[in-house]
């Protein structure tokens, strides 16, 4: 190598001939005071000496502060082997859940049923949109509805796997969101003929497939420890439009259903004589529109959070 030395500046080499075989491509890192090169062994065991020669080269010294004898050596070895034996003792005295492999395949398999059915809605509501243009808002429920039952009720699952703890979700924010679905989409869209020709509708499921079209895919591949970038990414950031808008459409489709239920008495609660009462269902849902907010706003917190953990700037260790 070029550089400065006893010498001055010239050419320096050297030749050393250890005393068993390394390997043959040694690391060199170069640094501002020195050129560091790493030779490894190819068979891990003591040798007597560095080179072949007995006597060490003039230009060799030993640096003590790495300096290990064979007595220092074994001592070392015998710490790993017993921190090894110990820790291994620590693993067995931790509990092992005999059913970890069951709930594993019961997850992987909600998730992928999840995604198959929030994707069948999905692609069939795009070809209707492609093909008939406005006309397949109108008839939306009635081609959708069946898939969005199924999808919606064994989304009640997700809430007891929450209890139980099988998955770590917080319990708020999945209540929120899986019974503010099903509130709209039983109790309001299910019940009253004249909203199920709305377009409404076809904004309402088609915001809710979407998402799940990303987040169902990622709890699937987390549930096997398998992260793809891509799809983290949509899975925390498609959010951000998709869950105002859907809330947008679900409150569109209450402030639509307020005045029907207002004439027809529906779920109406009469209270008996002599206060001879009323409680209006359409009035219960005009408070309803407040806890539809505050549902969106809660799941909004939680999954900003959530971004912030798995896409924010990681933070260096100190050193």
């Amino acid at each position: 190598a070029q550089g400065h030395g006893a010498k001055g500046d010239n050419i320096y080499e050297f030749q050393i001939e250890f005393l068993e075989p390394v390997e043959p491509k040694p690391v060199c890192r170069v640094t501002q005071r020195q050129l560091n090169i790493t030779v490894q062994k190819k068979e891990s065991n003591w040798w007597e000496r560095l080179t072949k020669q007995e006597k060490r080269p003039l230009f060799l010294a030993p640096d003590f502060d790495r300096w290990l004898d064979e007595s220092d050596a074994e001592m070392e070895l015998k710490e790993k082997e017993e921190e090894k034996i110990n820790k291994m003792k620590i693993e067995s005295r931790v509990p092992k859940d005999p059913f970890k492999h069951l709930k594993k395949g019961y997850l992987i398999m909600y998730n992928l049923v999840q995604f198959l059915g929030f994707s069948w809605i999905f692609v069939n509501m795009t070809v209707r949109l492609f093909i008939l243009g406005k006309d397949s808002f109108y008839d939306t429920f009635h081609t959708i509805a069946d898939m969005m039952y199924f999808c919606q009720t064994l989304a009640l699952m997700e809430i007891m796997n929450s209890l139980i703890g099988l998955v770590r979700s917080p319990l708020r924010p999945t209540v929120a969101q899986i019974f503010g679905r099903n509130f709209v989409l039983f109790v309001i869209l299910g019940s009253l003929e004249e909203m199920q020709s709305k377009p409404v509708v076809f904004f309402i499921f088609y915001f809710w497939s979407i998402i799940e079209l990303f987040r169902y895919p990622y709890y699937m591949l987390s549930c096997i420890g398998i992260e793809w970038k891509p799809l983290t990414w949509l899975r925390y950031t498609a959010w951000i439009p998709l869950y105002p808008l859907g809330g947008l459409a679900e409150a569109v489709c209450v402030i639509q259903s307020i005045p029907i239920f207002s004439e027809t008495g529906k779920f109406s609660l009469g209270l008996p004589n002599p206060l001879n009462v009323t409680i209006q269902f359409s009035f219960l849902l005009q408070i309803y529109l407040i806890a539809l907010f505050l549902g969106v706003y809660i799941n909004f917190c939680y999954l900003y959070k959530q971004r912030k953990q798995h896409l924010g700037p990681k933070k260096r260790k100190m050193k």
